[in-house]
């Protein structure tokens, strides 16, 4: 089983170094590492040149925003399982895709997904937050559940049958395309019961208070467009959120 990671980029020379080490770290070999740059300016490009293997397949080009650059990353992809490393992240352990390979090893599964922590951006090793997402449950949907998407891997297939994401989304069309892959597609998932990915804070959705009152907007949107509730499942989305700083002892290991 091939797995593509996608990773869209514009202007982070200081991260994209450890998201590319961190996908060439994986012991899982067969992975293919699709790097999408919106025509970086700031010495991302001299960074992904240093670090380029022959898994790297580097395309820069000008885009219209991160989901545009995301889907057409997808649209490059080769392999049987499609997932993200945003150029802010990086994963858990050397582990993870073998692992993420391993549960798609039943058929019947259509994505995998685990938990995410947020660190610090300038401490990587301080948590922040600790999402523990929890095995799937349709009716979880109008409780405002979503699987952390930076952890989430899909077949193909999902892409090919249900689309990529709605880039009049600005901040929200990775919520928007979860909730039509769950609702319209009905896919199968399975959960990894362990931190896969690792998030810096400061990234598109929160890295302002503007951003974050526009992201609970498209949030809603998506929320009706989809058909799972209204204002109640959006304010049951944010305020779940708030167990996720509650950082303990063992989530730091």
């Amino acid at each position: 089983m091939r797995i593509s990671v996608v990773t869209a980029v514009f202007n982070r020379a200081g991260t994209i170094a450890e998201a590319m080490e961190s996908v060439q770290r994986q012991t899982y070999q067969s992975v293919e590492h699709i790097i999408q740059d919106g025509g970086s300016s700031d010495g991302t490009l001299d960074e992904i040149a240093r670090l380029s293997n022959d898994a790297s397949q580097v395309v820069s080009e000008r885009d219209f925003g991160i989901y545009d650059a995301i889907n057409r990353g997808i649209i490059r992809a080769t392999g049987d399982v499609v997932g993200l490393m945003h150029s802010d992240d990086f994963f858990a352990n050397e582990n993870i895709l073998a692992k993420v390979a391993y549960a798609f090893i039943d058929p019947t599964i259509d994505g995998v997904y685990g938990d995410l922590q947020y660190v610090a951006a300038n401490d990587p090793m301080r948590i922040v937050r600790h999402w523990r997402s929890g095995q799937y449950e349709p009716a979880f949907l109008k409780r405002g559940w979503m699987p952390p998407h930076p952890t989430l891997y899909l077949r193909r297939q999902v892409f090919e049958r249900f689309g990529l994401y709605d880039t009049s989304f600005s901040i929200a069309a990775d919520y928007d395309a979860m909730l039509r892959y769950l609702v319209q597609g009905q896919i199968k998932l399975a959960y990894i019961p362990e931190v896969l990915v690792k998030m810096r804070l400061g990234g598109e959705s929160n890295r302002s208070f503007e951003r974050i009152l526009r992201k609970s907007r498209e949030d809603f949107r998506a929320i009706r467009k989809n058909g799972v509730g209204g204002i109640g499942t959006l304010a049951a989305k944010n305020f779940s959120k708030l167990g996720q700083f509650i950082v303990k002892d063992e989530t730091t290991k």
